[in-house]
């Protein structure tokens, strides 16, 4: 089995510092955050770059790397804590609504050489994938995310691979209907691309369930606490690989809930990239109030919620030295 570089091992671990949990920080948006910025006004590029600059200024000296993109997220990234490593994202934001399949693709000027030559410790792409769509649209997914490994491989820079399910039949993912399907989209999807082939040092997931609908979560169950501990269980199963879980836009307190539902579960889950959670509500101060108001926003609200959130992995998360430790003794491609 293939190992990993050495200099490829040190920049992970830049990613989550000495403990190997992973902590960091999401503010990739870019169509996201543009539409959060027009609910009061309409945004430019510079207000985008400075409200990623403010979170990265504020906010990185408490979390272990930061993941911002190319296109708007240079002046942040350069703002970043010292302590922080950094994730560079290589999709373009969104997808093609007219074409379907949701196809993924990569910025044109970008490269995992130049993220790398921009300081990159790490590559992460987005990729939607639904496990039961055609073979002439999942093959091209595939395709597309063994290309994107062989870079990352070539220029020994780590690759984080965040994937979002659905279903091409469903246009709610948030609906009753998705959430009955939602572990087995989650759970294949992440079996298929722990493979040695595409070359993916951390998973960025979902979770397997939509909490809302999880009993005693929310005003209607579509799956027993039992039943989202199991589906909990197998996700974490069905990789060797080092795993970590985004926000998914949920309120902070419900994603912390959700971690410690994970860890009841025996998920061996390595750590969070945190989006909205942790920023989204600081975006109103930013537009209405002005920097300085966003500033206060971030060194109080923003900085709770990344503290708590920091304290709760520390009772949740397990190292990912533990699975490459792991991994060395069954050789695979981590020994």
């Amino acid at each position: 089995m293939k190992k990993i570089s050495v200099n490829r091992l040190q920049k992970l671990k830049n990613t989550s510092k000495d403990k190997g949990i992973i902590g960091a920080l999401a503010i990739d948006q870019r169509g996201a955050l543009k539409k959060m910025i027009n609910k009061y006004k309409d945004s430019t590029d510079k207000d985008i770059e400075d409200f990623k600059r403010l979170v990265s200024e504020e906010l990185t000296p408490y979390a272990t790397s930061i993941l911002l993109d190319p296109e708007y997220g240079l002046p942040a990234a350069k703002s970043r804590s010292n302590s922080a490593g950094l994730l560079l994202a290589y999709e373009k934001t969104g997808y093609d609504a007219t074409t379907p399949g949701r196809l993924p693709d990569s910025i044109n000027i970008w490269s995992v050489k130049r993220l790398k030559e921009a300081g990159a410790d790490a590559c992460k792409f987005l990729l939607y994938y639904d496990v039961d769509e055609s073979n002439e649209i999942n093959d091209q997914k595939k395709a597309y995310m063994e290309r994107i490994g062989s870079e990352c491989v070539a220029e020994e820079l780590p690759f984080f691979l965040e994937l979002i399910s659905y279903d091409a039949t469903i246009p709610d993912a948030n609906s009753k209907e998705y959430a009955k399907v939602k572990p087995h989209k989650v759970n294949e999807m992440m079996k298929e691309f722990s493979k040695e082939r595409y070359n993916v040092d951390v998973l960025k997931m979902e979770v397997p369930v939509n909490m809302n609908y999880v009993e005693g979560y929310g005003k209607e169950a579509v799956y027993s606490r039992e039943e989202a501990l199991k589906y909990f269980k197998e996700q974490s199963d069905a990789t060797d690989l080092p795993f970590i879980f985004l926000s998914a836009g949920v309120s902070a307190e419900l994603f912390q809930e959700t971690l410690y539902f994970a860890k009841e579960s025996g998920s061996t889950f390595n750590g969070v990239l945190c989006g909205r959670a942790t920023w989204a509500n600081g975006v109103e101060s930013f537009v209405t109030k002005g920097e300085e108001a966003a500033r206060q926003w971030l060194q109080t609200q923003g900085r709770k919620n990344i503290e708590k959130l920091n304290a709760v992995l520390a009772e949740t998360a397990s190292s990912w030295h533990a699975k490459i430790q792991a991994n060395e003794t069954q050789g695979s491609r981590f020994s």
